[in-house]
This record gives C-alpha cells, sequence and structure tokens, in this order.
C-alpha cells in the first residue's frame, strides 16, 4: 500500500526524558542480549500498548519481561511511583514525573529508554539475537514476524505520521471545544480524508504493507482504538457516524483485535478510567455511538 501522509506537524508525543538505544555489539553500551532487559508499561497507554503489541509479535517473553503498570498512574504529577527508584537512579536530583512507558536495564538497575517509538524498534532489535519466539507469538511459517522489513522504513514512517496528525491530533481538535466551528470542521475533514485514504488501500489487501503485518499495523490499530474508545467521546453523533463509514478499516481493526498479540493486551476497562481521569473536556453525543465492540472481538488469553 502506498501511503501519503497529510502535510502537518510531526508527532505530538512529549519529548522522551531518556533515549539510549540497544545496539548490536559490546561497543554499544546497551547491546542486545537476552533477559537483560524489562518493560515497565500500561496498555491502557497508547505507546504501552504500542509496545505490548510489539512485545508479542516478537515473541519476547522470555528474552524481555514485562512490568504492567496500573491504567492510571498513582502519583499527583502524573507518574508512577513503582518507576520512581529508577527515575532516581538514573538522573541526579531528576524532579520530573516518573512516566511510562520504560525501558530498563536490569544489570545497572537503570533506564534506558522513555521513548515508545525507538523501544518498539530496539525490541525488534533483540529479537534478533536468537531467542526463540514464545509459541504461537510473533510466528509465520515457522519464523519470527518481520515488523520493520528492509525497504519500508519510509512507508512505516508515513504511516506513523498519518497517525499522529491525520487520525490522533485531527481527532482531538475536532472534538475540542474550546476551538471555533470552522477549526473543528476542518479538522473533521482531515480525520476523514486520513481515513479513507487508508480504507481505500485496505480495500485490496489485508494489511498495510504487502500481505504482512508490521509496525505499520501496529501503529494504525492502535490509533483506531485510541480513536473509538477515546476521541469519540468529544465528538457529535454525525460525525461519528461518518468515522465508521469505512467498512474495510474497521472490519480490518476487528480482525487485528482476533489476533492473539493484539486483542489480548486490550483493557477496555483501563482505557475509560485513564481517560477519565486525565480528560477536561466535555462529552459530547457521539459518547453513545460505540465504532466497535471490541471485547466481542477480542482474542481471549489462551
Amino acid at each position: 500500500m502506498s501511503v501519503t501522509p497529510p502535510v502537518a506537524r510531526l508527532s505530538v508525543r512529549p519529548a522522551p526524558v531518556f533515549r539510549g538505544r540497544i545496539g548490536r555489539d559490546a561497543r554499544s553500551g546497551h547491546y542486545a542480549v537476552p533477559r537483560r532487559y524489562r518493560l515497565h508499561l500500561s496498555p491502557a497507554d497508547p505507546d504501552g500498548l504500542r509496545i505490548a503489541v510489539t512485545h508479542s509479535l516478537l515473541g519476547l517473553d522470555r528474552a524481555c519481561p514485562v512490568t504492567v503498570l496500573p491504567a492510571v498512574p498513582d502519583c499527583p504529577d502524573g507518574g508512577h511511583g513503582a518507576l520512581r527508584p529508577l527515575y532516581d537512579a538514573s538522573a541526579h536530583h531528576y524532579t520530573g514525573p516518573a512516566v511510562a512507558p520504560v525501558l530498563s536495564d536490569d544489570w545497572s538497575g537503570r533506564i534506558v529508554s522513555t521513548h515508545g517509538p525507538d523501544i518498539a524498534r530496539d525490541l525488534a532489535e533483540l529479537s534478533e539475537t536468537g531467542v526463540p519466539p514464545a509459541d504461537g507469538c510473533g510466528k509465520s511459517g515457522g519464523g519470527r514476524a518481520a515488523l520493520y522489513p528492509c525497504g519500508a522504513e519510509s512507508e512505516i514512517e508515513a504511516v506513523e505520521r498519518m497517525c499522529a496528525q491525520g487520525i490522533e491530533a485531527a481527532a482531538q481538535r475536532a472534538g475540542a471545544a474550546g476551538t471555533g466551528t470552522a477549526e473543528r470542521a476542518a479538522a473533521l475533514d482531515t480525520l476523514l480524508h486520513t481515513l479513507g485514504v487508508l480504507d481505500q488501500g485496505l480495500c485490496v489487501q489485508p494489511f498495510l504493507i504487502d500481505d504482512q503485518i508490521t509496525a505499520a499495523d501496529v501503529e494504525l490499530w492502535v490509533a483506531l482504538v485510541q480513536l473509538d474508545t477515546v476521541h469519540r467521546h468529544h465528538l457529535d453523533a454525525e460525525a461519528v457516524h461518518r468515522i465508521a463509514g469505512h467498512p474495510a478499516l474497521w472490519a480490518y481493526a476487528r480482525r487485528l483485535a482476533g489476533h492473539p498479540a493484539f486483542g489480548v493486551h486490550l483493557d477496555l476497562d483501563g482505557i475509560a478510567r485513564r481517560h477519565h481521569a486525565r480528560c477536561q473536556g466535555l462529552e459530547a453525543a457521539g459518547s453513545a455511538v460505540q465504532i466497535l465492540d471490541w471485547a466481542a472481538h477480542t482474542a481471549p488469553v489462551q
């Protein structure tokens, strides 16, 4: 599928506090080796959900353990108390919130990275160290999922931009109570155009890039989960019906929800609690118009 991102600013994700990377050899400092690293994340958070799905697709349960954090952070500053020792050990006199996701180094007891996209890519690096994939996860014909196939980098980056700006940011602007009618309408047009481009491509192939699940599919699926479980609560009913009018796109989202690496991490109650704890916007009529019954299509825990 050939994708062209809308002309817009890049990702709205906050700047990461730590941004170390896993490398291929010992000279990198954080080199790829099984059971050295640990993830700390909440699947109720979009970045956490992306990483959790990526981790499962790559079959890294044994190579990189996961500590699941509560959906709603327990500190007044929006951080997690359980992460405070890691932050304190990694930055002298750190005073900011101890936020997730975190990739930590069990050997040193310090943080490698808090940047979600880098963590996802580094999990793929870790998966290439010869660790056998977990049964039933990330396997296709006996091999491990290739989430970042050679030659597909630009297409994956284009999908990331489309999701960040054409879906996430556009949906936020379309439902923002403090913006004018014209601005909200323009944002909705951007959102519907982006969904239309993606829907058209998914009419002719099962996944965004060729015939296999890649990081682009993880990115889009999480964006669609957020659109239906979070952003639609601030849109009017007509807008939600227009968003739902992309049958190939939502059939794709439903199909991936039934995949064991995707649906098992979908914490609908946690997403709702996190949203209500953080959101100060007004609920609109679209809140009553659910696009997908996610629970009905989610793969059961094995």
